[in-house]
């Protein structure tokens, strides 16, 4: 093999290296921000749970139920 196609070899590897460390480093952000959109939708979730909670408090304190537990 030539010198001149090592080195073409070398800088074809050298530029797949660059190009890869920038996808990791997109791939990076991309993960970070996830978590804190995880982080943010499981403090919705809980806040939905607890207002679903409080709604069907009163409707039960609401609406009258017969003696078999049923609406009336």
């Amino acid at each position: 093999m030539e010198p001149h196609e090592v080195d073409t070899i070398i800088r074809h590897l050298a530029a797949a290296i660059a190009k890869q460390d920038g996808i990791n480093a997109d791939l990076r952000t991309c993960i970070q921000e996830q978590r804190e959109f995880n982080r943010q939708q499981v403090e919705i979730n809980q806040d939905v749970k607890t207002t679903l909670a409080r709604i069907e408090t009163l409707i039960a304190r609401m609406l009258p139920t017969s003696e078999n537990g049923r609406d009336a």
